[in-house]
């Protein structure tokens, strides 16, 4: 399976809230990295595929109807694609989470290796975390 094809698969596995299905398309030993502080925002740094799922599931656990992943473009060269995303969600609280991503990942084998992924930290302050 090609790098964007796998990426395509990944999205859409969170988008049917398959969280197994999409940890499936990793490596055990990948490395995620998401933009921010974890100092200033706990959700900031680098995560194992184990502290990745309980992102994951805490993220899915407060979306009730899930959150729709919507892959806009990608570009792929060797073993790396970059991969623009939306997404679309409502949150038990009744806020709406929208955020735009890019994402730049490493496949290897068939499984996505390592991921960086750049949101507007922001939104995701605003809707996830304000009072």
């Amino acid at each position: 399976m090609s790098a964007d094809v796998l990426a395509r698969d990944f999205f859409d596995r969170l988008s049917r809230s398959d969280v197994t299905g999409a940890l499936d398309l990793l490596s055990d030993d990948v490395t995620w990295w998401l933009a921010g502080k974890p100092d200033e925002m706990r959700f900031g740094g680098t995560y194992t595929k184990e502290r990745l799922e309980r992102l994951l599931r805490g993220m899915l656990g407060r979306l009730p109807d899930g959150m729709r992943m919507t892959v806009r473009s990608t570009i792929t060269e060797g073993d790396r694609v970059a991969v623009e995303v939306s997404s679309d969600g409502i949150l038990d609280n009744g806020r709406t989470y929208r955020n735009e991503y890019h994402f730049a990942m490493r496949v290897v084998d068939g499984l996505i290796t390592d991921v960086r992924e750049y949101n507007d930290t922001h939104h995701a302050y605003a809707v996830w975390i304000a009072p």
